[in-house]
């Protein structure tokens, strides 16, 4: 007869199928690579773990991956230039709040090919309503407003790669004009 770990965090302790101590290292993981929001499935268990809110005036900082040394002699590499959602970064006005992408990963701007987009310019959204899907790893992750308000800017196409941070949409939050 197999023992049930009563502690809760030990490194081997499960809860109900899940492996505590693997959900410790996913939240390692997360703060590590500067994630705010990670779904993971293996054996049955889908785990959703997300980043809460740390106010309004909380920078995100995320750190750029290391970029590997050519292994063969040759010509130095040329500077790498910036992504191009970084040379044209648009200026949100005042009034419009910019949903920004939690993750690194794939738009989709609709639940599938044939299906009408979740949300388009002029449309109302409620807080918690899906935006769009980022797809990353294999995993299609639901993008949430989180304010109410009127879809005044979509920023990115559908199908296109989106990095941590980009904003993918500008919206009038209620009650300002």
């Amino acid at each position: 007869m197999a023992k049930k770990s009563k502690s809760g965090f030990g490194a081997g302790a499960h809860a109900e199928g899940v492996d505590l101590g693997e959900v410790k290292r996913l939240l390692a993981f997360m703060q590590e690579n500067g994630l705010e929001e990670f779904e993971y499935e293996r054996g049955g268990v889908h785990i959703r773990l997300k980043k809460g809110s740390a106010g309004p005036g909380a920078a995100a900082v995320a750190a750029a991956p290391p970029v590997a040394a050519p292994t063969s002699p040759g010509p130095a590499p040329a500077p790498a230039a910036a992504p191009a959602h970084e040379a044209a970064k648009p200026a949100a006005p005042a009034d419009v709040h910019l949903i920004k992408s939690p993750i690194v990963g794939t738009y989709y701007s609709s639940p599938s090919p044939e299906a009408e987009p979740f949300v388009a310019v002029g449309a109302r959204v409620d807080a918690g309503q899906t935006l769009c899907i980022i797809e990353a790893m294999k995993l299609m992750n639901e993008i949430e407003s989180d304010v109410a308000g009127e879809v005044v800017q979509i920023l990115v196409e559908n199908g296109h790669p989106v990095e941590y941070g980009e904003p993918l949409f500008g919206i009038r939050t209620q009650g300002k004009k």
